[in-house]
């Protein structure tokens, strides 16, 4: 492949990555610290009423509320059957019961994450409402604050804010004291606002909600004003005239129905209490259904997951192992072994893993040397080493565990065929290019699986190529770069230093 070629591949997968692991992160909220949490919030209501024989009861529940993610509900209704029924994009529980009788409590559970990039989907335009039929008296307040919105505003927000605003603070004017005395709580007062724009033809709304606040007990739903500019809906305080949610406003019906209706039962009451508890993100992560969600180790068995959070790691030791032999310059023992050391060493640990190793390889190149005098084949050799690595191991360790050096055992942990293979690469490479060459290369095999047992041991890093193994594909790309570096290795600009110095001068 040339070099023209190689570079728009490498850029293509360096985007492609790029790509799905933004989604992934930014859209899809996936986590980029392993231990990252993410508040989570339940939402508790209950329902009370006193049956009196047969009840049929309906139940207003939120449907995909902007603003937050569901991560699961729960119902505990006893005795009383239940269905589900959306309408008009409104979702209720119908509950019922042939006999019920005395003081009944129904609960509904919801638990919720925050996630700012769930908008709501709700923007059709409702159309024009139709001019009230106000009474006389009422007629002309309505006229006049409709005219004085109407000539303080530029469009339909400033037109609400303005109304409302003049119904909260001009309490001189007898038009605005006379719609006060009519609607004297927050819920009649946002009805009267929606019931005064439709004098204007601009189509208003109530809806109810909650303001999310750990450790609140016995609160009621909160109602909220919506107004419909023939784009989208727009939400306002109708006490201030505040455009927008209230922080951690959840949103729990819309529409003029009750959010708890009862047949066959007295003293209907709704409450509802809030807390918040934080949870591993990562956990979260796990029940995301969104097909890029599972495209992570997240979907696995646990038993995969721990095998592939190893072997997603073994492409950094790889990709180091290039760069220290082919930009670097340091000489190794083939290109995987040193990757495979790192991984033993994962369990040895570093120090009495380079320790043990040196101490096999060294005691095993004297046996190699041994078994050079009774001139054996290849392929016999081979199986002789590697018969004699396995008895080392063994004496090893019962040396060890019967000195109480429980460090020893860690020995068996080391590919025994990696072993055999280094200890007679080592000797070919001691026969033939001497032993100053031989102990260069086994010193940089195991300066190299030292390195890369630092890098694979990262928990940064695991985390990430296990969330998010389309950065791999990054790593592929500079592999693939690295691959067509024909340049000086950094020990050759040492070697002929000389060279450069007499240039220089």
């Amino acid at each position: 492949m040339k070099t023209r070629s190689v570079l728009p591949l490498a850029i293509a997968l360096c985007a492609l990555a790029g790509v799905v692991f933004y989604i992934k992160a930014f859209n899809l909220g996936l986590p980029l610290q392993p231990d990252e949490e993410s508040a989570v919030w339940v939402v508790e209501a209950r329902a009370s009423f006193v049956g009196k024989g047969k009840v049929k009861a309906r139940w207003v529940l939120p449907n995909n509320p902007p603003g937050f993610e569901v991560l699961g509900e729960d119902f505990v209704v006893r005795e009383f059957g239940m269905a589900e029924e959306t309408v008009n994009g409104q979702r209720s529980a119908l509950l019922s019961a042939r006999r019920s009788n005395g003081p009944q409590a129904l609960y509904y559970r919801l638990s919720l994450r925050p996630d700012p990039s769930r908008v709501s989907t709700d923007a059709r335009f409702p159309g024009y409402p139709q001019v009230p039929d106000y009474p006389e008296l009422y007629k002309v307040a309505i006229d006049g604050l409709l005219d004085h919105a109407r000539s303080h505003s530029a469009d339909i927000a400033s037109f609400a804010r303005q109304l409302i605003l003049r119904l909260q603070t001009d309490l001189d004017d007898p038009a605005v004291r006379l719609m006060r005395e009519e609607a004297r709580n927050p819920e009649a007062r946002a009805r009267q606002i929606v019931d005064i724009l439709a004098g204007a033809r601009i189509p208003a709304r109530v809806v109810h909600g909650l303001s999310l606040s750990h450790g609140i007990r016995e609160a009621r739903l909160q109602p909220w004003l919506q107004v419909h500019n023939e784009q989208r809906w727009l939400a306002f305080n109708p006490e201030t005239g505040e455009e927008g949610w209230p922080p951690q406003f959840l949103l729990w019906q819309t529409g003029n129905r009750p959010a708890l209706t009862v047949e066959g039962g007295e003293q209907a009451e709704l409450r509802f209490s809030v807390r918040r508890s934080a949870s591993r993100t990562l956990d979260l992560a796990r029940d995301r259904s969104h097909p890029l969600a599972q495209l992570s180790l997240l979907g696995l068995p646990l038993d995969v997951q721990n095998v592939y959070t190893v072997l997603l790691m073994v492409p950094f030791g790889a990709l180091l192992v290039v760069l220290l032999r082919n930009v670097v310059g340091i000489k190794t023992f083939g290109t995987f072994m040193p990757v495979l050391i790192a991984l033993a060493f994962r369990e040895t640990e570093l120090i009495w893993g380079c320790v043990l190793f040196s101490g096999v390889v060294a005691i095993g190149l004297t046996l190699r040397f041994w078994l050079e005098h009774l001139k054996l084949l290849l392929v016999p050799r081979l199986a002789a080493v590697l018969i004699l690595v396995i008895l080392l191991m063994l004496l090893l360790s019962i040396l060890s565990h019967r000195m109480g050096f429980e460090r020893g055992l860690s020995v068996a942990l080391f590919p025994m065929v990696i072993l055999a293979m280094t200890i007679e690469r080592m000797s070919i490479v001691w026969e033939e290019h001497g032993p100053r060459d031989a102990v260069t290369q086994g010193l940089g095999s195991l300066l190299v699986a030292a390195l890369a047992f630092l890098a694979m041991s990262q928990p940064q890093l695991q985390h990430m190529v296990g969330v998010f193994p389309e950065l791999l594909l990054v790593l592929l790309a500079f592999t693939l770069l690295l691959g067509r570096y024909t340049g000086y290795r950094l020990t050759e600009y040492w070697r002929f230093r000389s060279v450069w110095m007499d240039k220089s001068g």
